[in-house]
């Protein structure tokens, strides 16, 4: 899953002309990739800022609060680009369950070459670092997580699972894709999801 942050067309003004600025967007994608490459408590503000060529005070006016809320908009554009993901797998595999898992494990794998195995997942890095973290922070991902979760439930049901057992079968999906993001970005190789795509193939075969 390759995600894309877009320019912002956000206006601001200096004295009495507006002009274009893409600087609140550039912060935002600049700190989702860091915090993707390097996690939360190893990215600065500083490296933030430099990075994304955005003048010190004209970051400030986009965040005030700094880091933390620099963090959830990175955490909301990325889940909105995970979900938007998800949904269009779903809709190209509608009704077949099995095409679906494997275009889930296939796409995931995708991402990670592309990265050349740099990139883990925003929110799993973020979850790792739980103490460094605020109660708002902890809810986004939390909240990122179940709404993933519930777009692959929603296309299991979609396709006759009773409901309990596509919300188990989703969890299990989802924390397979994510640990095998970790093992992927170690051994610097896709063969784990393919692995994962094939047992999930299976199981989901032998309950039908």
């Amino acid at each position: 899953m390759v995600i894309t942050i877009a320019g912002s067309s956000e206006q601001c003004y200096i004295g009495d002309m507006p002009r274009k600025t893409n600087a609140r967007a550039g912060a935002i994608a600049t700190a989702e990739r860091l915090f993707r490459l390097q996690g939360y408590t190893a990215t600065g503000l500083t490296q933030i800022i430099q990075e994304s060529g955005s003048p010190k005070g004209s970051f400030y006016f986009h965040f005030p609060r700094g880091k933390a809320q620099l963090a959830e908009e990175a955490i909301d554009h990325y889940v909105a680009a995970r979900i938007s993901v998800l949904r269009d797998i779903s809709a190209n595999t509608m009704g077949d369950a099995l095409n679906f898992v494997q275009q889930l494990f296939k796409t995931f794998a995708a991402e990670m070459v592309a990265s050349d195995f740099q990139y883990g997942c925003l929110m799993q890095n973020l979850a790792n670092e739980l103490p460094a973290l605020d109660v708002e922070l902890t809810k986004r991902i939390a909240r990122g997580f179940m709404d993933s979760t519930e777009i692959i439930a929603e296309h299991f049901r979609g396709c006759g699972f009773e409901p309990g057992r596509a919300s188990s079968t989703a969890s299990a999906l989802v924390a397979a894709l994510e640990g095998a993001r970790t093992i992927a970005r170690l051994e610097r190789t896709p063969a784990v999801f393919k692995a994962l795509e094939d047992v999930s193939v299976q199981r989901c075969s032998s309950q039908k």
